[in-house]
């Protein structure tokens, strides 16, 4: 009789459920994170005393302890796992503390503020009124599950069968190695991904519901099926449970110090650190281009940079970044900064660092940011330096605002921008990407309630958790398996410190934003009117450049495209490699990605593709290729200060530093 340990037992050493599957290793994603004792953020009266030598019975000194053998090891455990009870106790009061009221309570538990209940119930009637369908998806759901225990049994007789499916080449979750490895975890992970990969299939195939609702319903599933994964859970994470061992569980005492202390910086909700927040600031080693502020009102900040050339292109460049978040992810370090690139170049670089806005400026409104962001912005630059037109870049919201603008400059014969460079953003919202998800009449009400009890704005930490859903298991799940349940603190990540530097948004400028723009479309219809002028972009006839990213979600490749229908001149479309920010943010330097150009004209999309040149790394030298045409001769470089403007402060400015 083998006194070894019983087959159904789960073993961390790769030789569970019979011989181990002999596979190398997977690499990991990046280096691994240092653990530290507690979070930074815990308040001292909240935060659970760190296990030591002193807590070692009699006072035994670690290393005798150790030598005592596995009673110490248990007593140990026990030990941490009293205070991880200790800290969950501490947890749930300080989330009840944030939710005093029984409506508190019961909106937390039982609201509905995304309308998904409307939404899947469509999906079950439609899944209701077609039977066949139904059990055709039971079918191959058994199928699959098939497959999986066949291959579930040559491994156990030590055979190397092909695994019934395979995690996408994206997907971190399951890089560590017991995941191949051990058997038992092998299948959870297969099982599961079965699992969800089956019910994405069911939902995209019923019948009978609308584009909207089953664009809803698609999305929400994607995000319960990846709050579902084994990698998420305790028990079911190979690595997790490695570490509880090695560790006797002190990673879990650090975890439910991360979570209490994230509760408290959220009072209330748990604000995910994704970095070190202490370790960056703007001004230090964020946003450090030598520049001045040289023009401010209500609403923004215009920052002019100091050259980098003796001489410079005559006409300047003016940009207008997007005021949901803040100007400096175009100039996060001196090697990744496009700010910087640009003055390298030879170009006058302006920017506008938009107020993170409170109260009292709750009624500004979309057409307020036209008129004292965009029209004075460009006054501003003119009195700076002489030159009455410019060459403009919009990114994000900040280029569908310049697109309202540039019409409305048509209608009037406004001709100050002479070409437009947008960065990712939309004048056609009909195919706008995952958040028009958030975007239907009962969501719009419910954020203007929210805007009206928080005064008239909507925290920029909302806008930044919507954001995060997009990339869940990236930007939300990764941080709890490592911050919670590993214990460990985040790694340092600039990009990651911007995402976490959020604005609030003015309820007038907001409403109207969703209402106008993704629920009515009315820009691209030509039924928008501001100040009193109704838009037509086909008015618009001077050079543009979109630049879109092939996996961009927030502003898709096709709704980037839909532009060079709009606008009556010649457009100039290209697709970078990544997504919304580093399909942007990609200097030369880096050799990263790459980017691809078509002929203009194409009638679609696809048709865009069939021609396109795949290039290697950034498109910004295409872009600057683009430009240099439309830019002027040279001229004497230009300083903040020279022309009428007077300097108000050195960048990055006041702005930029209001943290919500």
């Amino acid at each position: 009789m083998s006194t070894g340990s019983p087959s159904n037992v789960i073993r961390l050493n790769g030789r569970s459920a019979g011989k181990a599957r002999r596979k190398k290793s997977r690499p990991k994603a990046g280096p691994q994170a240092r653990p530290k004792t507690a979070s930074a953020g815990a308040p001292a009266a909240a935060s659970i005393k760190r296990p030591g030598a002193d807590a070692s019975p009699a006072g035994q000194p670690e290393e005798a302890r150790d030598r005592a053998g596995a009673a110490p090891d248990s007593q140990r455990l026990a030990e941490h796992m009293s205070q991880a009870v200790d800290a969950s106790r501490k947890l749930v009061a300080a989330y009840l503390e944030a939710r005093k009221t029984p409506q508190q309570h019961f909106d937390s538990l039982f609201g509905d503020p995304l309308n998904l209940g409307g939404a899947f119930s469509k999906l079950i009637v439609s899944l209701a009124g077609d039977p066949m369908q139904l059990h055709r998806a039971h079918a191959d759901l058994w199928q699959r599950y098939w497959s999986l225990w066949q291959y579930a049994v040559q491994r156990s007789l030590g055979q190397e069968p092909p695994p019934a499916i395979e995690p996408d080449n994206g997907d971190k979750r399951f890089r560590h190695e017991d995941w191949s490895n051990n058997l038992v975890f092998d299948v959870i992970k297969q099982s599961y991904l079965l699992t969800s990969q089956w019910l994405q299939d069911v939902v995209a195939k019923s019948p009978d519901l609308d584009d909207e609702t089953r664009h809803k319903v698609e999305f929400f599933t994607k995000q319960a099926t990846d709050a579902f994964s084994p990698s998420n859970f305790f028990w079911t994470n190979p690595e997790v449970l490695r570490t509880t061992i090695e560790e006797r569980g002190e990673n879990l005492v650090r975890g439910l110090n991360n979570v209490l202390a994230d509760l408290v910086r959220g009072k209330g909700d748990l604000a995910i650190r994704q970095t070190d927040m202490e370790y960056f600031e703007v001004g230090r080693n964020l946003a450090t281009t030598p520049g001045k502020v040289v023009f401010q009102n209500e609403i923004l900040q215009l920052i002019q940079f100091e050259p980098m050339t003796a001489e410079v292109c005559k006409r300047p460049l003016l940009i207008f970044p997007p005021w949901i978040n803040k100007y400096y992810i175009l100039d996060l370090r001196s090697d990744n900064s496009f700010i910087r690139w640009c003055l390298e170049r030879g170009l006058t670089v302006f920017i506008v660092s938009w107020v993170n806005p409170d109260s009292r400026l709750a009624r500004k409104t979309f057409e307020d940011y036209m008129v004292e962001g965009i029209f004075t912005a460009l006054d501003a630059v003119e009195a700076a330096t002489g030159e009455r037109e410019v060459n403009a870049i919009g990114y994000c919201i900040g280029g569908t605002l310049l697109s309202a603008a540039l019409a409305y400059m048509a209608a009037k014969g406004d001709k100050r921008i002479a070409s437009a460079t947008f960065f990712a953003a939309q004048a056609d919202f009909s195919e706008a990407g995952d958040l028009r998800v958030f975007i239907d009449d009962q969501q719009l009400r419910s954020i203007e309630e929210r805007m009206n009890e928080a005064g008239g704005v909507l925290e920029g930490s909302k806008m930044a958790n919507t954001f995060n859903m997009l990339r869940a298991n990236d930007l939300i799940w990764s941080f709890v398996v490592n911050n919670y349940l590993l214990g460990k603190e985040p790694f340092r990540f600039d990009l990651l410190f911007w995402n976490a530097d959020a604005t609030r948004m003015p309820k007038a400028l907001h409403l109207f934003y969703l209402r106008e723009f993704y629920r009515n479309n009315k820009l691209a219809r030509g039924e928008l009117e501001l100040c009193g002028e109704k838009l037509d972009l086909s008015k618009v006839k001077i050079p543009v450049f979109l630049q879109s990213s092939r996996e961009d979600h927030i502003a898709p490749a096709k709704s980037v495209f839909k532009m060079t229908k709009l606008f009556g001149g010649p457009c100039e479309f290209i697709v970078a490699g990544s997504g919304h920010i580093a399909g942007v943010i990609n200097p030369p330097s880096a050799q990263k990605y790459q980017h691809w150009i078509g002929k203009a004209g194409a009638g679609n999309l696809d048709d865009w593709w069939a021609s396109a040149q795949e290039r290697p790394g950034s498109w910004w030298p295409h872009w600057l290729e683009w430009l240099k045409p439309l830019s002027g001769a040279k001229v004497p470089a230009r300083f903040p200060g020279d022309g009428k403007l007077k300097v108000i402060e050195d960048a990055p400015g006041s702005y930029v530093r209001q943290r919500s």
